[in-house]
């Protein structure tokens, strides 16, 4: 074995001995209660929110093509997935630098010294030719500082690739919710014309009637503000639906065209799941995993900020063969070898690498409060999800009894007004509140709906239906490159 390549294996041996100086880490306890309070039981469910795909939580066609276009054609979840990329190139660097870069290097040089300069008081001519193997500046990782920023940057990536899915999921439901307001207008909009249409009706019967002389313009006018506001809240509802149906465009990347559905709400339109325990939203949710990788990462980086404080040993050698002449090249006896290691130890850096390790540490107490807060904020949002579906449900009951008492009061006051018994005031304050009354009961019934949308995200929907991109085990990420 060459004299030079020995102590160069005992230097790697030794440095694969020592483990990077990453401080362990804790998760810190759940900031939580255990379980959910008004958690109200629902209908048996096929599996648990993040084990149920959004083509199962959302069964409808139309909902499910739109989906499928967001998730093929959305900016956003583009510049995700190339984010990951990003991440996972920077890693590919970090690890390139725990291994030597070894290179081909050849060179050739000719000189003249002339007499003056040279004792023997003649000119000389002299060549140099050279052919070899070596690397150039290989830090030996002694104390673990480029295996704690390879940890760091693997955790970025992760990091990144949590967010992605997280993204992809938060897609999902916002496709979700906005395709249940533009058929929550269209239900709107379908009782808007046929008020628009039953008014429009009694505003021409009242004028033939004022035309002789059996109705007041009083009525007549009454009836004419009565129709007025239909068509006020028609024209309302038809613009709200014309953005909508531009927010759906936005989302899905491509152009929507929906046209009016008639079709009424119902609840088959959005599965009805669980909630569980919040240690199953805790290993579900991305953003959670997220800020867990984030919290690992800053912590690696203490690792590289305490093995700063140590000696850095790097190495510079090469192997080949060199003559003065380009023929004698490979001739017996022109192996050539340099090695030429260095260490340096840092003596005085007026504070820099302390200042350094604070910033580290204050860093991965961020990180930990950042995953606290991210867990109760998605407490939060199953609590709220959960409250709304109970108190929705309830509300959506009583407006559909007092949807009914007003048809009738309607009813009856139109029966009273054609007996002569009361003012058309009557009639016209009960169908203005029948209308009233219908649209609420729309629009309590889309947001029951999107109380279960929105639980059904905060428990991580679908979340281990959305794959992760592989980690590489049988080729790290450098190896690939040239």
């Amino acid at each position: 074995m060459p004299r030079p390549i020995a102590p160069l294996l005992l230097v790697a041996l030794i440095a694969a001995g020592c483990a990077p100086m990453i401080p362990p880490l804790a998760l810190p306890a759940s900031p939580v209660p255990a379980r959910f309070q008004d958690a109200a039981p629902v209908a048996a469910v096929p599996a648990a929110a993040a084990d149920l795909d959004w083509s199962q939580a959302f069964p409808d066609a139309e909902l499910q093509t739109l989906t499928a276009q967001a998730l093929a054609h959305n900016r956003d979840l583009r510049t995700a997935a190339l984010r990951v990329q990003e991440a996972r190139a920077a890693w590919g660097i970090q690890q390139a630098a725990l291994l030597p870069s070894v290179g081909l290097a050849s060179d050739a040089s000719r000189s003249r010294v002339p007499a003056d300069l040279n004792v023997t008081g003649r000119s000389i001519i002299s060549s140099q030719y050279q052919v070899g193997l070596g690397l150039s500046a290989w830090e030996l990782d002694l104390w673990g500082r480029l295996r704690s920023l390879d940890e760091a940057a693997l955790q970025a990536w992760l990091a990144s690739d949590e967010a992605r899915r997280g993204l992809t999921l938060s897609l999902v439901t916002q496709v979700a919710q906005g395709w249940l307001a533009l058929r929550e207008t269209d239900e709107r909009l379908a009782l808007a014309r046929e008020a628009i249409a039953s008014r429009n009706e009694s505003l021409r019967i009242f004028s033939r009637r004022f035309d002789v002389g059996a109705s007041s313009r009083l009525e007549l006018e009454q009836v004419r503000v009565l129709a007025t506001q239909a068509r006020a809240l028609g024209a309302q509802l038809e613009q709200q639906r014309a953005q909508q149906v531009n927010a759906l465009a936005l989302l899905t990347g491509v152009p929507v065209d929906l046209p009016p559905r008639n079709q009424p709400l119902a609840d088959a339109m959005v599965a009805d799941v669980a909630p569980g325990l919040p240690s199953g939203m805790l290993a579900a949710r991305p953003d959670i995993a997220a800020a867990e990788h984030r919290l690992r990462q800053a912590n690696a980086n203490i690792g590289a900020a305490r093995a700063a404080f140590f000696p850095q040993l790097t190495l510079t050698t090469s192997l080949g063969t060199a003559s003065a002449a380009l023929d004698g090249l490979f001739e017996p006896g022109s192996r050539a070898w340099t090695f030429a290691p260095s260490l340096s130890l840092p003596l005085f850096t007026a504070g820099r690498l302390r200042a350094n390790l604070q910033l580290s540490e204050v860093r991965r107490d961020i990180a930990v409060a950042d995953y606290e807060k991210t867990i109760q904020g998605a407490f939060r949002e199953v609590a709220d999800a959960l409250a709304a579906r109970q108190w929705l449900a309830d509300q959506l009951g009583i407006q559909k009894e007092a949807l009914a008492a007003q048809a009738e009061r309607a009813r009856l006051a139109r029966l009273r007004y054609d007996a002569g018994s009361a003012a058309f005031l009557e009639v016209l304050d009960a169908q203005r509140d029948l209308l009233s009354a219908q649209q609420q009961r729309v629009q309590t019934q889309r947001a029951l709906l999107a109380a279960r949308v929105s639980l059904y995200a905060a428990l991580g929907g679908g979340a281990r239906t959305v794959a992760a991109t592989p980690i590489a085990t049988s080729s790290s990420p450098s190896s690939s490159q040239p």
